[in-house]
Parts: C-alpha cells; structure tokens; sequence
C-alpha cells in the first residue's frame, strides 16, 4: 500500500486494464513453467523482493487520512482522557526544582551574559513590555517552550541538561553565580603625584589609576602583611653602638604596626641605659621588671598596663633607667618575659644592646626567630657586622645568619662614600637580604618617632625592610612540633638547641 500526499493510505495492488480490454502483458505467452516471458520470449527474471508489510497504523495516529482509507471511522472522543494517546497517560511530570538554585552556564541576571543560546537578557531587552523581544531570543534554553520561546523550569534542553540544575553544563565548566564578578572592577585611587591631583580636581569622574610605583609600594605592603601563626620574634643587633639600632627598632616595629591588624611589641634588652622607651609617647613608669613581679598576669590589658603605644600602634616595655638594676636582667629574665609576651603578642621585637656577651644575649640568640643586623655605612661599621655574622657562625648560629637582613642606616645627609653596590652584594652572599635607610631630618632628632613625620624615601625603606623580615613568616605556617621545637626553659638551666 502507499500514503496518499495528505498522509493517507492506499493498496499497493495491480494496476486493472479497462473492461473489454487486454492487458499488454497477456499478449506475450507464458513460459512452460507458467512464468511470464519477455517480448522475444525469454523468462524475465521473477521478483523476489520482499513484500511490504501491511501497514495500517491506529486512526488516532494518522489524523489525515483520506475517506476510502479508513477500514473503520475513528470514534469521536467522548472524555477528556480520550482525546489524547495512551502513550501521555501514565507520563511522569518532571520534578519540582528551585528556580533560586545557582547553575551553570551564566547567572541570567539583568544587565550580565548568559550562556550560549539563551539570548540575550539584558536589561535593555528585558524592560518593560518590549522585554518580549529578548526573551524570545531564550529558545536555546530547551524544553517546551512558549510562544515567547521561554524555555519552561524543569523541563530538558535539547542537549537533555536541565538549565536550571545545578549541575547543568551549558556554559564553562566553573563559570557559575558563585564565582562570577558581579561587580565592575574599578581602578584603585592614586596616592600622590598628578593621577591624584586630575582625581581630586575631576571628583573622580577621571581616574587615571596608580603608577607603576604605587603598585610597587602596595606590592610591599601585601607583604608586610603576611599572616603569623603563634609569635614571630626579631632581634636588632649590632657590635657597634651609635649605628641606629634603636631608631631601626623603632622604625620597623612601627612600619609592621601601622600596616598590620595584629599586635606588636618592643622590648628594651638593654643591660645599659636604653633609650627605646624615650622613642614613644610615655604611658606608664612601669618597665620589665614591674612585668616580671606582676603576680596577676591573666588577660592584655594585664599586659598593656605596663607598656607605652605609639601612634602607630606598636607597643613599648621599657628596660630600667637605673644602670645598675639593669644589668641584672639576666638570660632567664628574658625567657620569662618572652614566655608571658608570646600569648598576647605576634611579632615580638628585642632591641638588643650593645655587643654580644652580656648574659641575655644568650636568651636573644637562642629565642629568636630573625635577625635584623643593624650597620653604618662606613668601613668600621661593615667590618664590624661582618664579624657579627663570623660570630655567630662559630657559635652554632647558623640559621640564624641564613635569616639575617642588615640595615644600613646613614647617619648624615649626603651619599656614602663607599661602593654601596659592592658592599650590599658582599652581605647578599650570606644574609637574606640588605637595605639602606638613608638620612631623615625626623629619625635624627632622637626624640618621639613619627612615621608619618618621616620622608618619603626613609618610609619607603622602612617598608621594603619590613617586606624582608615579613618573608620569613611562613615558617610559622608549620605546626610548631614540625618545625619550631619549644626552646622556652624558664626555670630550668639555659640550653642552647638548634635545628
């Protein structure tokens, strides 16, 4: 049988001559084995093609057929249920999902892209009614859609992903709401210099954004700000007295203060007369010794009562005015003061006196996690912290030299007269790192430290220092039984243990 061109049915029978008529075929006889034969009278092959098999589909499945095709009318529909094929009866509906759960292949919001084939949504095309033409162009999320070609929720896309689930994959495989920048990232504010003067002038209708400089600085202050686990402890050293290890101390410990969140604390080892508590605002009379009797030790503020701030933020414990009850603060004086500055504080910095032999450098030495080597740019001052580091070598120190960063402070406006270069690729061949603190008007004047009194280039050598030290920090990321052993031994004899 063959389908009419309306979708019908016909028999596939033999075409019938007219009656009266013969058929063109019957005037060739037949062959004797009653087959039928070719106009010269040979056998033609006989057809062994299959037969088709009859095709007669149900009437609900073949709507247009014509009138002589239909064996038997189809019955007008007398329920709902009957208007539709059986096959849609016992259809499942698709699960429920939340249209708020976050899926892949672009967020959908107004005003962002969405993922390829959704169109484009835009608040443009989505405001008010003429918002029909964009979400028109949603067809490509799939399932049956509307005349809107708005993909319904729930329903399977072409591909058979739901657009909606969460584990959709129309668009990059990580690209989901989660993570997409919905906010336009802005350029960050000029410090300084002509970008700030057109930024201010303007009202920040002009950014020009931040100089490569500034992206330096802030590059250094990142990290300056590297995280601490537990406490860090830094001590300023130096063979030679008038230097500026006491002005170091107080420039670094301020630099870290004002650029961190955390607390930071100075301490004034001194056996001489130290002068680190004359470098801050005085808050209190009290000093180290005052800390170490203080038998109700419990909370910070118990601590803070007994140390002077700065501006900045850094904390100071003063050391005894009198020579002579200072030089009794011995090595296990210093241990327990470390012991009972380590559960407040994270960076615990020790300006250290003069020399190496006085009873609690050995404490210094032995607790300390950095070492900041204090020089001068002179020939004596060089040679002096060279021998520092030999000492240091012969006493077991090792890795402590591997940590050290010197500073080379200038006592006088001017350039130095020795080869910088030359001098700071000598240190560099042992130390961690080596920076000059050039001549400030500020820092000369012995008197309070104010960092924001200092100049521009003593502020910008300050941080690069403090970058330095901060570098060593991630060796506190390691649990403490990996690689910082307790070396705190209060009430017992002083040992000296290293790595």
């Amino acid at each position: 049988m063959v389908y009419s061109g309306f979708g019908g049915e016909q028999q596939n029978a033999q075409l019938t001559p007219p009656s009266g008529e013969t058929s063109p075929l019957s005037a060739y006889p037949p062959a004797p084995d009653g087959s039928p034969t070719a106009p010269d009278g040979s056998p033609t092959a006989p057809d062994v093609s299959p037969a088709a098999p009859p095709v007669n589909p149900e009437p609900a499945e073949r709507p247009f057929l014509l009138p002589d095709d239909v064996d038997e009318p189809a019955p007008f529909p007398d329920s709902f249920e009957a208007a539709f094929p059986a096959a849609h009866k016992n259809t499942t509906p698709p699960p429920f999902v939340n249209p708020y759960t976050p899926y892949l292949g672009g967020d959908g919001f107004p005003g962002s892209t969405g993922a390829p084939g959704m169109g484009d949504v835009s608040a443009g095309n989505m405001a008010g009614t003429g918002g029909i033409a964009g979400m028109g162009a949603m067809g490509g999320m799939g399932g049956p859609t509307s005349a809107l070609g708005v993909g319904m929720p729930g329903t399977t896309s072409p591909g058979g992903l739901n657009p909606l689930s969460p584990t959709s994959t129309t668009g990059a495989a990580n690209n989901t709401v989660n993570n997409l920048q919905l906010l336009q990232q802005k350029k960050a504010t000029p410090r300084s210099g002509w970008r700030k003067f057109i930024y201010k002038t303007t009202g920040g209708a002009i950014n020009p954004g931040r100089s490569s400089d500034e992206k330096e600085l802030e590059a250094l202050e990142e990290r300056v700000r590297q995280p601490v686990r537990g406490d860090y402890r830094i001590a300023c050293l130096s063979l030679k007295g008038g230097v500026g290890k006491t002005t170091t101390t107080i420039g670094l410990g301020s630099t870290f203060a004002s650029l961190r969140g955390d607390r930071i604390i100075a301490i004034d080892a001194n056996p001489d007369l130290g002068t680190l508590a004359q470098r801050v605002p005085q808050q209190t009379n009290s000093t180290v010794r005052d800390l170490l009797e203080d038998p109700s030790i419990r909370r910070y503020s118990d601590v803070r009562a007994h140390t002077s701030q700065a501006r900045s933020r850094l904390e100071v414990l003063a050391s005894e005015s009198d020579p002579a009850i200072s030089e009794a603060f011995s090595e296990r004086d210093y241990r327990r003061t470390i012991d009972i500055l380590q559960s407040f504080y994270n960076i615990i910095l020790t300006d250290c006196g003069t020399g190496l032999m006085h009873d609690a450098m050995r404490g210094v030495l032995d607790l300390a996690d950095s070492l900041v080597l204090v020089s001068s740019p002179a020939i004596d001052g060089a040679r002096s912290a060279w021998a520092t580091l030999n000492w240091l070598d012969a006493h077991g120190y090792q890795h402590l030299v591997e940590r050290t960063v010197v500073a080379i402070c200038s006592s006088r406006a001017g350039s130095a007269s020795i080869d910088m270069d030359q001098l700071r690729a000598t240190f560099n061949q042992r130390c961690a790192a080596v920076h000059l603190i050039p001549f400030d008007e500020h820092l000369a004047e012995g008197a309070e430290v104010d960092i924001d009194q200092m100049s521009k280039g003593a502020r910008r050598a300050f941080i690069e220092l403090a970058a330095s030290v901060a570098d060593g920090f991630s060796q506190t990321l390691v649990p403490s039984s990996v690689n910082r052993r307790e070396k705190h031994h209060p009430e017992g004899p002083a040992t000296t243990m290293h790595p």
